[in-house]
């Protein structure tokens, strides 16, 4: 588990970074952007399932479409609130006596 959660960390990270070049190529960018931009919505519902993953995938496509987004690491954020922020219920133990 610890390996598949840092191999998400890369993904997302070159993901980001991928969805970041178009800020550097003046005129093609923003065509970069739009074939980007489903192709990181659908790379990041494979990568996060369930109802988080699919209000993610609908975040990365608009910050790919959007003018002046690309900085937003969406990817890497997506990683550091499913692995660090977000709240994972405890089990405790109750303990019976008879």
């Amino acid at each position: 588990m610890e390996n598949e959660k840092y191999n998400l960390l890369k993904r997302g990270i070159i993901y980001d970074l991928i969805g970041m070049i178009s800020i550097l190529i003046p005129v093609i960018g923003p065509f970069f952007d739009l074939l980007w931009a489903p192709i990181a919505a659908k790379q990041m519902h494979k990568m996060y399932k369930g109802p988080e993953g699919k209000i993610a995938s609908v975040i990365v496509f608009l910050e790919e479409v959007l003018p002046f987004t690309d900085v937003v690491p969406t990817f890497t954020l997506m990683w550091v609130y499913t692995f660090v922020w977000k709240k994972k219920p405890v089990m405790h133990a109750i303990r019976v006596e008879k």
